[in-house]
């Protein structure tokens, strides 16, 4: 019987917040995990899943692997989709797991001189709201004069790097921009006070879902503070192993909306809405912020749990729809949230909601994953948008811009139309009784 090798005194990680060998070893391999991962269920190999990743992590720790390319490409393939953590018997909290090892690769790991590149790029656009502002005006540009249409139809763009090519299909179609004021009052008696994480690609690319969560909360009887100066709250950089950056932001976020003295601060990206509620793991270390992180993080709610939790107030108007309502996996796995979207939209008069096929499955876009693993994610979208086409839905309704992007870029490559949007913009059109024929422009 042949023996495992004995664990070097080098482990591949360094001291400073490994993989956690209390977390590591609650996984006992039982299998549960590999139905709901979208990796293991797209080609079906071991090292893709999530107790094939932790078997390397063990590994790694215990100095029997190196994180080579070849250990590294089984980390960066994980949507870090969370599914496998609620189909999980034995509780293994693997997120905590996947964001310390690639904060691990990060720091250990070489990576090649484009792909730094790369994601170089994609960290100080993506998480800088100021340069995704002054990216508006030459999108604007190339969508409105044509250039895009042009350029995809003479197949140019096929000259470009893949990753390239993914990111322009899934920029958004460029709407009018809708200046939000620091502070929208209460109709009527204010029962709350709060606080809007406005988000980065939220903020510039979607204004409009962040104008519908003021209103239906203002509507609602909330005041709604949404401090211009608030930076990005680090969500995209800490899924992607940038650890320093993302507690550098975490704690000028704390600081934001510690000034603003808000009841409660509401996500509205589900991306955005996980990392929040987790900055007291995030800044554990840190006697300044440890406790006002953890009392931060207690008050951050999605949008769907604050409203849940208030008694309608609000008059709600027919929308005689049929949608079809898709789970963010950072909404749905990672924080809990499933039945008050549901609930939601479930109480707008003659909306029909109806269910997915798949309902576990990541649709692909996971943060940047879309941008750094564009093959698979594309496999991943083309698989969710043939199950929305199933539905025979008029709308496609979630809670996170990049499932956005990613579903209307999957379902324009089969040539289908069904607009895609977030669930507050439904319920923000009921309390106005407005008609949805300006979703559909």
């Amino acid at each position: 019987m042949s023996t495992a090798p004995n664990p070097s005194p080098h482990p591949a990680f360094d001291a400073h917040h490994p993989p956690a060998k209390e977390i590591i070893d609650k996984c006992v391999h039982c299998g549960f995990c590999l139905p709901v991962c979208p990796t293991y269920v797209l080609w079906g190999q071991e090292m893709d899943s999530p107790r094939g990743r932790i078997y390397l992590m063990k590994m790694a720790g215990e100095g029997v692997a190196e994180m080579n390319p070849k250990w590294v490409s089984h980390m960066d393939s994980c949507l870090g989709c969370m599914a496998c953590m609620p189909a999980c018997p034995s509780g293994v909290d693997y997120g905590k797991l996947i964001e310390a090892t690639r904060a691990q690769i990060e720091r250990n790991a070489p990576r090649s001189g484009l792909e730094k590149i790369h994601r170089h790029f994609v960290f100080e656009l993506f998480a800088r709201p100021d340069r995704l502002r002054a990216m508006r005006l030459p999108l604007l540009a190339y969508q409105r004069l044509g250039l895009q249409a042009l350029l995809r139809a003479s197949g140019l763009l096929k000259l470009l790097p893949k990753k390239m090519r993914a990111m322009e299909s899934l920029m958004p179609k460029l709407a009018k921009n809708e200046p939000l004021a620091e502070v929208t009052p209460a109709i009527g008696a204010r029962r709350l006070r709060a606080g809007l994480l406005l988000g980065c690609v939220q903020r510039e690319f979607f204004p409009h879902v962040n104008s519908a969560t003021a209103r239906v909360l203002a509507a609602e009887g909330c005041e709604v503070v949404a401090p211009a100066n608030q930076p990005c709250c680090g969500a995209l950089l800490i899924h992607a192993g940038e650890e320093a950056a993302a507690v550098e932001l975490a704690k000028k976020t704390i600081d934001t909306f510690e000034r603003a003295g808000v009841d409660t601060i509401v996500t509205n990206a589900a991306g955005c809405g996980s990392h929040v509620k987790e900055y007291g793991h995030l800044l554990r270390d840190d006697p300044e912020y440890a406790g006002r992180a953890k009392s931060f993080a207690s008050k951050c709610k999605d949008i769907s749990e604050v409203l849940a939790a208030l008694e309608p107030r609000a008059e709600r108007h027919a929308l005689k729809l049929r949608v079809a309502y898709h789970d963010a996996c950072h909404l749905q796995h990672a924080q809990g949230v499933r039945s008050q979207p549901r609930a939601l939209l479930s109480g707008i008069p003659q909306l029909e909601l109806t269910e997915i096929p798949e309902p576990a499955i990541c649709c692909g876009s996971a943060g940047i994953y879309n941008l750094m693993q564009p093959v698979a994610a594309a496999e991943l979208g083309d698989r969710k948008a043939q199950h929305i086409a199933s539905t025979k839905a008029d709308f496609v309704a979630t809670g996170n811009p990049g499932c956005i992007l990613q579903i209307q870029s999957a379902l324009a490559r089969r040539g289908q139309e069904t607009p895609v949007l977030h669930f507050i913009q439904l319920l923000d059109l009921s309390l106005r009784g407005k008609s949805t024929e300006s979703l559909r422009r």
